[in-house]
């Protein structure tokens, strides 16, 4: 039976996790996978929490570079999180000829092309499944369940923190602010939470995800990114008056026009599947040319489901000696030619508070006539008084026509503010 002996950098939630599954699934690996398993090193400053998992005293270190001379190790695991000195220790284990799993999705994000670089030049394998969607298995289904298809749409909610705020406020109607405190008192959330509500998390997920799906790189920098804190729950609400439930979705689209990446709050349908994705679940909604829609369901944090996905590709790397790199030219940039959309279309929702006179509306029609968008629903709020919120729909239209007619539609006399703009995915 083949041995594989593994290194865990960082005792964390997820590396205390990982380590847990390894340990207590040890025998079931053996019968199962034809592999056995073992932890020979922890990189942890804090000696008793290993301590306190069973872990021999003799293979904790506060070293890296014992770490990775050591001999029983085959496989380094990075839960460190960030960038340094994460990089610099998955670059030293790669050098030396160590295959790497990391559940880091901001390091691969911004340097996958350099991890991937240092991986050939000693044929290492370089795993990442962990990096997204915590324990729902997307990027094996990307790599080695989906290459018959070219795919043409990804749509997720692969954020947890932020689904489970949106989800609170559409139930009980709380505002942005109460479900945030609520949120870090359940540690849903950091004490800075803005890597998750101004959805930079996202926005490194999908960067990864478009890349595999659409075989070719899609740098961070050109993913449009928009977070939550602008959310209203008066606007979740009146979506919902409207037949809509309000996620942060990650899309990514590949047509004739070229690549699509953003992120950012948008309305579905009660009817799409992602619409009954709550708290804090993630999914991806997949579209193949070949076999239609696939939807991929599960908890996207914790320490046992990112723990599951991390040990996964672990018994990946033990049980296979051929070693798989990006389909694409993987580096700083994206290769020349390939064209980015960014004056995007989709539907708009559309919240203004008008004073309560004729012709206002008119004038707002005339605006929008100007930049050939039209209307498809249309609600007044409020009576006998002397500024009404009008909520409307578009027809699906470009970004940019809808940016710019609420620039002049701002600026009307009878108009006292816009106040929300939030695009409606069918």
């Amino acid at each position: 039976m083949k041995s594989v002996g593994v290194a865990i950098l960082g005792l964390g939630v997820v590396g205390s996790g990982t380590y847990k599954i390894l340990r207590d699934h040890r025998e079931f690996y053996r019968q199962t996978q034809g592999v056995d398993i073992t932890v020979e090193s922890v990189l942890e400053i804090n000696k008793q929490k290993a301590l306190a998992l069973g872990i021999e005293e003799s293979k904790i270190s506060d070293n890296i570079a014992e770490v990775i001379s050591n001999p029983n190790v085959d496989i380094v695991i990075e839960v460190i999180g960030g960038v340094e000195p994460a990089k610099s220790f998955v670059l030293a284990a790669l050098h030396s000829g160590k295959s790497v799993v990391t559940s880091n999705k901001e390091l691969f994000c911004k340097y996958w092309h350099e991890l991937e670089k240092a991986a050939k030049r000693t044929n290492a394998g370089l795993y990442f499944e962990a990096s997204c969607v915590g324990g729902v298995p997307i990027i094996r289904t990307l790599i080695d369940g989906m290459q018959a298809n070219v795919i043409e749409n990804l749509t997720g909610i692969i954020n947890g923190t932020t689904n489970y705020i949106l989800t609170r406020m559409s139930r009980e109607g709380l505002g942005y602010e109460t479900v945030l405190k609520d949120a870090q008192k359940l540690g849903y959330a950091e004490a800075n939470p803005s890597a998750d509500v101004e959805g930079y998390d996202a926005a490194y997920k999908l960067s990864i995800l478009s890349s595999l799906a659409f075989h070719t790189k899609v740098p961070l920098d050109k993913v449009y990114r928009e977070g939550i804190t602008g959310i209203q729950a008066q606007d979740i609400t009146y979506g919902d008056e409207l037949g809509y439930v309000l996620k942060l979705l990650a899309i990514g689209k590949n047509g004739e026009k070229g690549i699509e990446v953003r992120v950012h709050p948008a309305f579905i349908r009660k009817d799409h599947p992602l619409a009954s994705v709550n708290d804090s679940f993630n999914a991806v909604y997949l579209k193949g040319d070949s076999v239609g829609d696939i939807m991929l369901y599960g908890r996207g944090a914790g320490d046992m489901p990112t723990g599951s996905a991390i040990v996964s590709d672990v018994i990946y790397a033990a049980t296979h000696n051929d070693v798989k790199y990006a389909t694409f030219k993987n580096g700083a940039a994206a290769e020349a030619g390939v064209k980015f959309v960014t004056d995007f279309k989709s539907r708009y929702y559309i919240r203004f508070t008008a004073k309560d006179r004729a012709g206002v509306l008119a004038k707002v029609a005339g605006i929008f006539a100007k930049y050939n968008i039209s209307i498809v629903d249309l609600i007044q709020k409020g009576e006998d008084c002397e500024n009404i919120p009008i909520i409307l729909i578009t027809h699906e239209t470009n970004e940019y026509s809808v940016r710019r007619a609420l620039e002049k539609i701002g600026a009307l006399e009878d108009v006292v503010s816009v106040d929300s703009m939030i695009r409606v995915e069918v």
